[in-house]
């Protein structure tokens, strides 16, 4: 049997893959071909991967003898860095996700505000300074959540650029070579190490000094290992997805101009419109793969012990059975439960930190430009390729 492989492309960067809307229909849990060249299963109905999810008999141990590879530089990369501390599965993933939640709260997160709308600021100065068209992406969606992440990990403005560079070789499916991720790898290692030494010789108001404090402890409720692949962590679901995501929602408002003017005319809209482009997103990356530890019966079917299944949270995202006119935008639309931070015990630990970039973000850019508008057609935006994580290359804005 011939296996689709997967990610399927798409028609635009805008666009879903028709796959989705044709899987959830008649074959709900598929059988596709990773990157790696090895099989998984496809999961892309709501109430399946909501199940997924939140079941602890799917785990994240991707480097089982008989997982999946998603890549084959699985080794490397955001998957396999994940296997390397406790905050995996079990007790040792509730015992991280209870120390290093408590500073991502939605009230310290809005606490944040403030100093985001002024880096938010800092950039569209220089954006409009350098004048229309420009690049939105490399301009504001890429720099500002870079900032932001170094400003919460205590790192030097100086430092800033090394980590966009860092990030991508993390994400990796097939843009970089085996060699090139192990050298950033060491790289990165290297410099969160030394930051960290510099964090504990002169302490400042940031999270890695905070930490620190509990890793040096008398109880050390977090070890150094576990502290370094925080930092990796962070960086990668604190900037990448978040600059990803500024690109596409700004690119997905203008590409139907009466969302972005509808905004303009009520700014209280900011709020369950972010929370409807992170729904809507058709172009989010690979989805989630989880590693099952026994049989359990998903979407009608039993799956054995040993499967891999990527959860399509975008897919699932479009299921009408879950969402009235799925296929559509509606920037009222609430209840909104969408699956884009994920759901269940693993579910985004950052997701009120990129709440509050991108309500920053979006109101900012209503505020300062609201004249702005795509420069192309929204057929002709670049999706970025090769990489976890998906995303739009360029998107060339005019004001």
């Amino acid at each position: 049997m011939e296996l689709s492989p997967y990610p399927f492309p798409q028609p635009s960067a805008l666009e879903p893959p028709p796959e989705w809307a044709e899987l959830r229909g008649r074959c709900p849990v598929a059988p596709v071909r990773l990157a790696s060249g090895d099989q998984a299963l496809l999961l892309t109905r709501y109430a399946d991967v909501k199940q997924v999810l939140s079941d602890p008999r799917f785990t994240r141990q991707l480097d089982a003898g008989d997982a999946a590879r998603v890549t084959e530089n699985e080794s490397g990369g955001v998957f396999g860095a994940a296997q390397t501390s406790a905050r995996n599965s079990g007790e040792g993933h509730l015992r991280w996700r209870r120390l290093v939640g408590g500073y991502f709260t939605a009230k310290r997160m809005a606490a944040m505000r403030p100093r985001i709308a002024a880096m938010a600021e800092q950039l569209l100065d220089a954006m409009q300074a350098q004048g229309a068209p420009a690049d939105l992406v490399s301009s504001f969606a890429f720099p500002l959540p870079v900032w932001v992440i170094c400003d919460l990990l205590g790192i030097p403005d100086g430092d800033r650029d090394r980590f966009g560079y860092w990030s991508d070789t993390m994400l990796s499916m097939t843009r970089y070579t085996q060699a090139e991720i192990d050298a950033a790898q060491r790289e990165f290692g290297q410099y969160i190490w030394a930051h960290i030494e510099r964090k504990r010789a002169q302490p400042g108001q940031d999270l890695i000094s905070d930490l620190i404090g509990v890793t040096d402890g008398e109880d050390a409720r977090l070890t150094q290992v576990e502290l370094i692949g925080t930092a990796q962590g962070l960086l990668v679901a604190g900037h990448e997805t978040t600059a990803n995501m500024i690109g596409k929602m700004v690119a997905m408002l203008l590409a139907d101009r009466t969302r972005w003017e509808r905004l303009l005319a009520d700014p209280a809209l900011v709020r369950p419109a972010v929370e409807e482009v992170l729904r809507f997103d058709a172009n989010p990356g690979f989805g989630m793969p989880r590693y099952l530890s026994e049989a359990v019966t998903v979407g009608g079917e039993e799956l054995p012990a040993g499967t891999t299944v990527i959860n399509s949270l975008a897919a699932a995202n479009r299921d009408e059975s879950a969402f009235a006119g799925a296929d559509g935008m509606d920037l009222t639309r609430t209840p909104n439960p969408h699956l884009a931070f994920g759901a269940g015990p693993h579910s985004c630990l950052g997701q009120a930190l990129a709440r509050t970039e991108l309500q920053t973000a979006l109101t900012v850019l209503l505020t300062r430009i609201p004249t702005l508008d795509l420069a192309v057609r929204p057929q002709d935006l670049p999706r970025r390729e090769g990489l976890i994580v998906g995303g739009i290359e360029r998107v060339l804005v005019r004001w």
